[in-house]
This record gives structure tokens, C-alpha cells and sequence, in this order.
């Protein structure tokens, strides 16, 4: 199982990552983190990736592609992974296609999380975000157990100064320009799946999982998470 979240800033995708990989048992994986391994592991590509890193470059696709790569061949991956921040564009997804069909797997599913625009910017505006594991939280929406510190690891929450209206909105503005023809791309496989990001936490969990399963939920339950 090969899996992708797209969600826009202030969707819950986050959230509902830590859940994907908890329910099927998957490692997630994301850019930053495979380049950080292995730039502190000092390795060939590592040592390559450094080089476009410290002058504040984008790292060529060969060598994330390589790293993934490497990543999908360790046994922790066998059941399948959750991709974080990857592919970002058109070109990048193309490339992920080949590696996975010369693996003989294949993207299952890109799990795409709708929330009005007014209800993201809600969402943002006065968000609070952990520095040392980087979980947000919101005082009114999602508040942590422990006014001003994460749940997590104890660390005091910092409200980022690109937390504001004006902000959020050129951000989801950039995401969807960005993120649009790559799900335009995914979709003429027919592997993406729309669901619904508002809701309680629970609500939406179910529906991202249905999708991750390739089940529609009865009406029932989908009327019922508009509550």
C-alpha cells in the first residue's frame, strides 16, 4: 500500500497522518526526513545533497528519488508507506510513478482533504506550534491538555508570525496553484479520493480511512459528519 495525504495549511492532515500510519502499521515518510538521515549519516548522497542544501537550493529530483528509493526497500516498508510532501509537482509525480512500477508497486490511493477556504483560515489564525516536533494546536479548536505546552514532549507552544488572515489565505492560494495539476495527474489514474475535513477529528479519521481502504461510507455516516 502506497498512500498520499494532499490537504491545504489548517486541514488536519497532520492529524490524520499520525492516524494512517498508526491504523495500517506503516512508517511515514517524508523528504526532510530521509535527507536529514542522510546527511547525518555522512553518506555519498547525503554528502550531495548537502551541497544544494547549504545554499538554500532545491535538492535535484534524482537524488530525493534515490532516497526514496532506498527507503521502500527496508523491511519496515514492506506493508506499504504513507508519503509525506511528496511528489510536489507534476514532474516529481511522473518520476515516483516509474520507480514504484520498477519496484512493481504502484500509487493506491492520494487521499485529498476538503476544507472551505473560510474554515482554513479560521483554522490557522492564532495557531499554536510546537518547536521541537512541529504538532500543531489552536486555544478554542484544538487545544492542548496543558495550556501552552505540548502534548507530546512538554515543550512551550509558539504562535508563528505567519499566523494571521492575510497570510493564511496567500498560503492556501499557493498550495492550491501548486498542488492542483498533481492531483489533476493521480486523478486520470483514477486513485484519488475527495473527502470531507470538517467535522470532529474522529468524523474525519473515518472518512480518510475509508478512502485509504477504498470504501464509501453509508450515508448515514456521511450526513452524520456534517453535524
Amino acid at each position: 500500500m502506497v498512500l498520499t495525504l494532499f490537504g491545504p495549511p489548517g486541514s488536519g492532515k497532520g492529524t490524520q497522518a499520525e492516524f494512517l500510519v498508526q491504523h495500517f502499521g506503516i512508517p511515514q515518510v517524508s523528504t526532510g526526513d530521509l535527507l536529514r538521515r542522510e546527511v547525518e549519516a555522512d553518506t555519498e548522497l547525503g554528502r550531495q545533497a548537502r551541497i544544494y542544501m547549504e545554499r538554500g537550493d532545491l535538492v535535484p529530483d534524482q537524488i530525493t528519488l534515490e532516497l526514496f528509493r532506498r527507503r521502500l526497500q527496508e523491511p519496515d516498508s514492506a506493508p506499504g508507506v504513507l508519503l509525506d510532501g511528496f511528489p510536489r509537482t507534476v514532474g516529481q509525480a511522473q518520476a515516483l510513478d516509474h520507480l514504484l512500477a520498477e519496484m512493481g508497486k504502484r500509487m493506491d490511493r492520494v487521499i485529498r482533504i476538503l476544507v472551505p477556504e473560510e474554515v482554513l483560515v479560521e483554522r490557522i489564525s492564532g495557531r499554536l506550534t510546537c518547536p521541537v516536533c512541529g504538532r500543531t494546536y489552536h486555544p478554542r479548536l484544538k487545544p492542548p491538555r496543558l495550556e501552552g505546552r505540548c502534548d507530546y514532549d512538554g515543550a512551550a507552544l509558539l504562535q508563528r508570525e505567519d499566523d494571521s488572515p492575510t497570510t493564511a489565505h496567500r498560503r492556501i492560494k499557493v498550495y492550491q496553484q501548486r498542488t492542483l495539476p498533481v492531483l489533476e495527474h493521480y486523478r486520470s489514474q483514477g486513485v484519488v479520493s475527495e473527502v470531507d475535513g470538517t467535522g470532529t477529528v474522529e468524523q474525519v479519521r473515518e472518512r480518510v480511512i475509508a478512502a485509504a481502504e477504498g470504501r464509501e461510507l453509508d450515508a448515514a455516516d456521511a450526513s452524520g459528519s456534517q453535524a
